[in-house]
């Protein structure tokens, strides 16, 4: 359904090009929940931003494909890509309390999206917002309501509906929990599933959290400072961890089950890319880094039928 091909994004910085998207690729298939995992500042939000066409205007794509069926969207023209959002592509953006506006009714933002792409009638219109409203657990009374009179996990919700407005066929959904606390992220991860379940909705999930991937992905994609380390299924990925990176990140998770013991962290921070980076960028904070890390960029290796890794030493720290 949608194939990402070696796509390329830098942003004109006071400092330089900052390459904050450096040959990505990964594939989304039809009814299935693909993650993308990285700490903050890999690119993650950058690659949502990039499927829909709204990279701000410091941002340059300057290669790869991003197929949808046989189109390539990245050579769309505006007028085309106003066609693919919201009724091909639609996506929940990062932190509902930014992304609604204050001085609207919900109704009225939702509506805005459908009123875009399709003629309806009052009646047809208020019928729709309704039905979105049920399908993601609000009570249709509050549609006239503003967003502030709505809590965190509601504001969530509204942005979920938002997103289903034109009926998509892939939504792209950026930290859909993040801010929320346990309880309100369990019931939107619970939500997610079951309209996944009963839309057949193929979803990009972005989040930092391992665990959430977990809980609802088929597959995950593995980030680190705009590039992919590893990518495979949820079995493979949590099973077979090959990178070293994923297994840090896969360590760094709490286990309640397990003896308290000392959480693991990976120590030091992501390279500068606006300058100068090792040819493998985690080589700084990787234990098994050696000279030829910094010098020569590993290539991506099959590990197994639909997982793939990028480090040089893979075979020997995996075991």
């Amino acid at each position: 359904m949608l194939n990402v091909d070696g796509l390329r994004v830098h942003y004109k910085t006071g400092q330089g090009l900052l390459k904050a998207v450096d040959g990505v690729s990964f594939s989304l298939q039809k009814g299935e929940i693909v993650g993308i995992v990285g700490e903050s500042g890999c690119g993650k939000t950058t690659v949502a931003l990039s499927l829909v066409r709204l990279l701000p205007p410091v941002a340059r794509i300057l290669g790869g494909k991003v197929m949808l069926h046989d189109n390539n969207i990245l050579t769309a023209t505006e007028e085309q890509m106003r066609l693919v959002r919201w009724r091909k592509i639609s996506m929940i953006f990062q932190g509902a309390l930014n992304s609604l506006n204050p001085v609207l009714p919900v109704k009225e933002q939702i509506a805005e999206a459908i009123e875009a792409h399709e003629h309806l009638s009052e009646k047809e219109l208020d019928e729709r917002i309704d039905g979105l409203f049920k399908a993601v657990g609000l009570d249709v009374s509050r549609k006239n309501n503003f967003p502030h009179e709505f809590s965190g996990g509601m504001k969530q919700r509204v942005m979920i509906a938002m997103a289903l407005a034109c009926n998509p066929e892939i939504v792209i959904a950026d930290e859909p929990t993040t801010a929320l606390d346990l309880i309100v992220q369990y019931q939107i991860l619970e939500l997610i599933r079951d309209l996944r379940r009963k839309l057949q909705l193929s979803m990009i999930l972005i989040t930092h959290d391992l665990s959430v991937v977990a809980e609802i992905c088929d597959k995950v994609v593995i980030m680190y400072a705009g590039k992919v380390v590893e990518c495979g299924e949820i079995c493979q990925i949590f099973e077979k961890p090959k990178h070293p990176y994923t297994r840090a990140l896969i360590w760094s998770i709490p286990k309640m089950e397990s003896e308290k013991t000392e959480l693991h962290f990976i120590s030091g921070s992501m390279p500068d890319l606006t300058g100068e980076v090792p040819a493998c960028r985690f080589f700084g904070r990787c234990p098994h880094g050696q000279r030829i890390c910094g010098e020569v960029e590993p290539p991506v290796e099959n590990v197994e039928p639909n997982h793939v890794t990028s480090c040089h030493f893979w075979r020997e720290t995996a075991k």
